[in-house]
């Protein structure tokens, strides 16, 4: 445990303070899935992030073999479209992609058939789980990515309620060469007080390896610019130093 409430960080006392200049989950690249919709609004959340102090962003649309089949050509499309309107409106800020991956048997065809997943850096990919119910075989899951050369970034498992009853599996998941994500918002009770206790707990038993946004929508960007979440954030992760690339 890294004991944040005891070591103040150089930013505490700042009012502006917030955990992360890089945000490394969000779905702020347009018409691709269900986050922005469009140009115009991923530029608008996109100066929400800069006036919190993100000046970079791995954007991360869904891929799955069920509702999002993106690719290569459909991420890079969206981004290239994306890079020429922040050029366009002269913002300060540094956009890249990568992906946000269900643990689906699509997902295993691909990384069966050697098809090159896109990595938030090096060889770091970002995966999710089923929200409906535990997946079988992690153990598997994890050894087959790790077998292939990645590591895997669990994305907020902290909202999948079905380890709301057994915190000793978010260790497991480590031990198993899972890295974990924790979203901002979860430690606020945005997604409900049950989810905001296992953020908290992963969060204080120094389980967590990167904070992000999770940027879908202008509700979020809303609940992550309001005072009273930023100075929980000052509060509980401040001591610090997130998602450092």
């Amino acid at each position: 445990m890294f004991g944040f409430f005891k070591k103040k960080d150089r930013f505490q006392d700042r009012e502006e303070y917030f955990p992360i200049t890089t945000d490394i989950h969000s779905h702020i690249l347009p018409g691709i899935d269900d986050g922005s919709p469009d140009v115009e609004t991923s530029i608008e959340l996109i100066k929400g992030l800069i006036k919190l102090g993100i000046n970079r962003s791995v954007a991360t649309p869904h891929v799955s073999g069920d509702m999002y089949k993106n690719n290569a050509d459909t991420i890079f499309g969206a981004k290239k479209l994306l890079q020429e309107a922040i050029e366009k409106e002269g913002l300060n800020f540094e956009l890249t992609a990568a992906a946000e991956y269900m643990l689906d048997q699509y997902f295993f065809e691909m990384l069966n058939n050697k098809v090159l997943l896109l990595t938030i850096r090096d060889r770091l990919i970002l995966t999710e789980f089923s929200y409906s119910s535990q997946p079988l075989f992690i153990e598997k899951m994890s050894f087959d990515i790790i077998t292939e050369g990645y590591t895997p970034l669990l994305a907020h498992p902290e909202r999948y309620s079905y380890f709301h009853h057994n915190y000793k599996f978010f260790h497991h998941l480590k031990e198993l060469g899972f890295l974990l994500q924790v979203n901002l918002l979860s430690i606020t009770g945005y997604y409900g007080k049950e989810v905001e206790k296992a953020a908290l707990y992963l969060i204080k038993n120094d389980l967590a390896s990167y904070l992000a946004t999770d940027l879908h929508h202008e509700r979020q960007l809303a609940a992550l610019q309001h005072p009273n979440n930023k100075k929980v954030f000052r509060e509980i992760l401040s001591g610090r130093e997130w998602n450092v690339l």
